[in-house]
C-alpha cells in the first residue's frame, strides 16, 4: 500500500490532496468510533450511561495527548531528518518515541486503575453516575496503551508515505468496535462491561496493524533494536525531550479537550443536574469529528511543512499553509451550517425524546457549533507552529485557548446569559484565542524577519 509521494517535488496542492483524501477518512472513521459508543451506551443503556462515560471522558483525552505529543514530535524531527538523507536517525527518533511513550502510558494506566473511585469522584461524578462510570474505566483502562500506539504509529506510517495504510488502520479499528458494540450492548447485554471492551478491542485491533507495518524490515521507516546502554539511554532521554517540546502542543490540545469536558461536566452538572451532563456529553461526542478533522487537516499538513522547512523552501511552506487554512475554515463553515438545521437529527441518534436531555441538547448543539470556523484557525495555526519548529507561538495559543480563556468563559457565560451561555462558553474561547493568532501574524509581519514563515 506504498504511495508514491515527494514532499520536496510534487506540486504542493497535489501532495496536499494525496496526503488529506486518506487522513480525513480515517480521522472520520476514528470519530465514528468514538460516536459509536454513544450511540449504543445511550440508546442501549440509558441516558445516565452516556452521561458517566462522559465524565471519565478527560481520561482517555491525556492518554491521546501524551500519544499525539510523541508522535507529531518524532514525526517533525523524522521528517526533517528525512530532508537531510539521515534514514537510521529517523528510524530510531521513531522507535525512541514508541517505546518511551508506551512505558509512560502503561504506568498511567495502571496508576488509573487503581484508583478508579478516587478519580472518577474528582473528575465531577455524582453518586448516581459513580458505578457506571467506574466500571466503564475498570474495562477500558488497562488497554489505553492500545490507543496510543494507534494514534501516533499513524503519524509514521504516513511520514513513510502510505497514508492509504493508515486510513485502513483506523477504518479497521471503526468497524471492530461497532460489531462488539453491537454484540455485547444489545446482543449479550453486558451493559458498561460490554462498552467498554468493545472500544478497547477496536483499538487492539488498530494497534497490531500500526506494529505490523513498522516492524516490517520492507520498510523506509520501520522499528529498529532499542539499545539500553547508559550512553544510548541519555541519548534517548535527549532525543525524546526535544520530541516532547516540540510535540507539547499538540498534548495540551488534547488536555485542553480534557479541560473543556471537565469544566463543562462541572457547570452542567452544577445548574442542570445529570440531564444537563448527558445533554452536554451529546456535544463532545458530536465534538470529536470536527476535532479530527481539524487534526487530519493539521496532520496532512504537518510533513509538508516539516519536510520543505528542512530544505529552506519558504513559497512551498506558505503555499501548504494557506491550504490547511482554508480548508479548515471551509469545514468549519459546513458542519457549522450541518448543526443548524440538523440539530435534532443529530441528538436522536443519541438519546429519545423522552429524555430531558433531548431538548436541552436540541436547543444548544447549534450554539456550540458557531465556534468551529474559530476552532478550525487555531488548530491549523497550532500545527503550522509546530511544523516549521516555532514551540513558543503553538505554545501561547494553546494554554490561552485550551486553558485559560474556557475556564474564564465557562465561568462568565453562564453569569451573565444563563442557560446559553454554557454552550456558547467555548465558541467565546475560540474566538478570542482566534484574535490572539491574528496578533501574532501581524506582529510577525512587522518584525518581517528572516526566519520566520509568513502566512
Amino acid at each position: 500500500m506504498k504511495d508514491s509521494i515527494d514532499f520536496g517535488t510534487m506540486n504542493v496542492a497535489k501532495l496536499f490532496r494525496k496526503l488529506l483524501i486518506p487522513t480525513v477518512l480515517g480521522m472520520v472513521f476514528s470519530a465514528i468510533f468514538i460516536i459509536t459508543d454513544g450511540i449504543f451506551v445511550g440508546r442501549g443503556i440509558g441516558s445516565d450511561a452516556i452521561a458517566a462515560v462522559n465524565i471519565t471522558a478527560p481520561i482517555f483525552m491525556i492518554n491521546t495527548g501524551v500519544a499525539l505529543m510523541f508522535g507529531i514530535g518524532a514525526s517533525v524531527v523524522a521528517s526533517i531528518h528525512l530532508s537531510h538523507g539521515k534514514l537510521k536517525v529517523a528510524r530510531i527518533n521513531i522507535t525512541q518515541s514508541i517505546i518511551v511513550s508506551s512505558f509512560i502510558l502503561i504506568l498511567y494506566g495502571l496508576l488509573i486503575y487503581l484508583n478508579g473511585e478516587t478519580v472518577v469522584r474528582w473528575l465531577g461524578s455524582s453518586e448516581k453516575l459513580l458505578p457506571m462510570a467506574v466500571e466503564y474505566v475498570h474495562w477500558f483502562v488497562p488497554f489505553l496503551v492500545f490507543s496510543a500506539l494507534l494514534s501516533s504509529g499513524l503519524f509514521f506510517v504516513r511520514l513513510d508515505g502510505s497514508p492509504n495504510y493508515a486510513m485502513a488502520c483506523n477504518i479497521i479499528a471503526a468497524v471492530g468496535n461497532i460489531f462488539f458494540d453491537w454484540l455485547f450492548i444489545y446482543d449479550l447485554q453486558w451493559g458498561m462491561f460490554g462498552a467498554a471492551l468493545a472500544t478497547s478491542l477496536g483499538y487492539i485491533g488498530g494497534a497490531l496493524l500500526i506494529l505490523a507495518y513498522l516492524f516490517c524490515p520492507k520498510h523506509r521507516l520501520h522499528l529498529i533494536r532499542f539499545k539500553t546502554t547508559w550512553k544510548s539511554m541519555k541519548l534517548t532521554m535527549r532525543n525524546v525531550g526535544y520530541m516532547c517540546r516540540l510535540g507539547l502542543s499538540t498534548f495540551l490540545c488534547q488536555a485542553a479537550v480534557a479541560t473543556m469536558m471537565f469544566a463543562g461536566n462541572s457547570v452542567f452538572m452544577k445548574y442542570l443536574g445529570e440531564d444537563g451532563v448527558a445533554a452536554y456529553s451529546i456535544a463532545c461526542y458530536f465534538f470529536p469529528i470536527v476535532f479530527m478533522v481539524y487534526n487530519a487537516i493539521a496532520q496532512s499538513a504537518q510533513p509538508i511543512l516539516s519536510y520543505n522547512f528542512g530544505i529552506g523552501c519558504r513559497e512551498r511552506v506558505r503555499i501548504a499553509f494557506r491550504l490547511s487554512l482554508f480548508t479548515a475554515m471551509s469545514c468549519g463553515v459546513l458542519v457549522f451550517v450541518l448543526t443548524f438545521f440538523f440539530s435534532s437529527n443529530i441528538v436522536s441518534l443519541f438519546v429519545g425524546m423522552d429524555s430531558p436531555a433531548y431538548f436541552m441538547a436540541v436547543k444548544g448543539l447549534p450554539l456550540f457549533a458557531s465556534g468551529f470556523v474559530f476552532f478550525g484557525v487555531n488548530m491549523v495555526s497550532i500545527g503550522y507552529y509546530q511544523s516549521v519548529k516555532r514551540d513558543t507561538p503553538a505554545m501561547v495559543i494553546t494554554v490561552l485557548r485550551g486553558f485559560v480563556l474556557i475556564l474564564f468563559c465557562f465561568w462568565l457565560m453562564p453569569e451573565l446569559i444563563g442557560e446559553n451561555g454554557m454552550w456558547l462558553a467555548v465558541p467565546m474561547a475560540e474566538l478570542l484565542t482566534s484574535f490572539v493568532v491574528i496578533f501574532i501574524y501581524c506582529r510577525d509581519r512587522l518584525k518581517n524577519q528572516r526566519k520566520i514563515f509568513y502566512f
